[in-house]
């Protein structure tokens, strides 16, 4: 039982080994040629801002560094468990191309991804190339020990590493380099490929700058909460002003006119008696939708699954809800994303022309929760999260509660807006 315990322990061990041998060198292949594209390519657009052709390929090439840096990330923590932040900051959807092109190079994180071309290119580069190295080059050693120092030197002296080899016992010098290479490739292979992650990571982590980042998301959000509960606010008085207060204050005085005609003019006063009584449902009617557009009472009693699915009843457009919620998440996170619901929907039903929508409500567990829902239609397409559209509100609302939102609409349909909080279910 030992014997096979260990036995598939340097089973494994050797595959670690082959693994950050063969891991590595593709990266040091790879890493070569592509950062020094990348670092040529970003400082002849950055050159060529002046004459405005910069302006339209920076963009470009900063996003297509971000892909690479990205892809890095994604492969440090698949790899060797090292993981990488980012703290990129959004640009708007419809910046031009000069906000586009400044707003990027004023991020941090763009700084840091630019930086990392350089050293990727050099200490990640000789850091990536090291676990094959130390695997491959005692091959040679031992071809060199077998004999072949002698094809090698041409009758003079052959360079193994740092090992003149000229004889027999200078040949075994070159064996015993290699063995020493060779356990070194064993203990350290996997680990020098996890100290590139970590080289990685000193550069492109964002450390204390994140804090500063998330900060200022949080100041954004804030102030875009407070705006929108102003807001929220005015619109609440001023439905009340212009609808139910305006129809009480009419009720009111034609109580007053049914007091006066009560004798004198009966069948008046009854006609306007029953006006009255229609006003009064009108009024009634009109503080019910005003309460539901605060907080609609299928939210609160029966959660935001029977919430959404009640408000695709009432839709025009045939709806289909699906909802995989196996409980509730907190009152605010289900009253933002009801409402953000609400606002997606009424712009496929105002703007898509399409004939059907469906909702996809589910929560994902990993990384302590998060609400993601879809609505989808295949409408004309063109959607855009811009400034005066209501996609644009809904980035707002979600982003109080560190939402995002991502909108895929090409012209002609379909289109699919996506929603993501971050929250736990009770």
């Amino acid at each position: 039982m030992t014997t096979n315990t260990n036995s598939g322990g340097l089973r494994g061990r050797a595959r670690e080994v082959l693994l950050a041998a063969v891991r590595g060198l593709v990266l040091a292949v790879v890493i070569l040629p592509v950062s020094i594209l990348c670092s040529v390519l970003t400082a002849v657009s950055v050159a060529l801002i002046p004459i405005g052709v910069g302006i339209v390929t920076t963009p470009w090439i900063l996003g297509g560094i971000r892909d690479v840096a990205d892809v890095r990330r994604r492969l440090a923590y698949e790899w060797c468990g090292v993981r990488i932040r980012s703290a990129y900051r959004p640009l708007p959807a419809d910046a031009n191309p000069w906000a586009r092109t400044f707003g990027m190079l004023r991020d941090p994180q763009v700084g840091r991804d630019v930086l990392w071309l350089f050293v990727d290119m050099t200490a990640g580069f000789v850091t990536a190339l090291l676990p094959a190295v130390l695997l491959l080059y005692p091959f040679e050693g031992f071809a060199v020990a077998a004999g072949l120092w002698r094809v090698l030197s041409g009758g003079g002296t052959y360079w193994y590493a740092f090992v003149p080899v000229s004889d027999p016992p200078t040949a075994f010098g070159a064996a015993a380099t290699a063995v020493v290479l060779l356990v070194g490739a064993w203990y350290l292979g996997p680990r020098l490929l996890t100290a590139h992650f970590r080289l990685t990571r000193a550069v492109l982590d964002p450390g204390a700058g994140e804090l500063v980042e998330r900060v200022r998301v949080l100041t954004e959000t804030r102030k875009d909460a407070v705006d929108t509960s102003a807001a929220e606010l005015r619109r609440i008085e001023r439905d009340l002003h212009d609808g139910a207060q305006a129809r009480l204050v009419a009720m009111g005085m034609d109580l007053g006119t049914i007091e006066i005609l009560m004798d004198k003019d009966p069948a008046k006063a009854r006609e306007l008696l029953a006006q009255t009584r229609r006003a009064s449902v009108e009024a009634l009617g009109e503080l019910r939708d005003l309460v539901r557009g605060i907080h609609p009472p299928v939210l609160a009693e029966r959660g935001l699954g029977d919430a959404v699915r009640a408000l695709a009843l009432r839709l025009p457009v045939p709806t289909e809800v699906t909802v995989e919620l196996p409980g509730r998440v907190d009152a605010p996170v289900e009253s933002a994303a009801y409402f953000a619901v609400s606002e997606v929907l009424t712009n496929a039903v105002k703007h898509s022309g399409a004939d059907r929508i469906w909702v996809d409500l589910h929560h994902v567990p990993d990384g302590g929760g998060m609400l993601r829902v879809s609505v989808t239609d295949h409408g004309r397409g063109g959607a855009v999260v811009g400034a005066g559209s209501g996609l644009a509100g809904v980035e707002r609302r979600l982003g109080t509660f560190d939402g995002v939102l991502a909108v895929s609409s090409p012209a002609g349909g379909p289109t699919m807006v996506t929603m993501e909080i971050p929250c736990a279910l009770s």
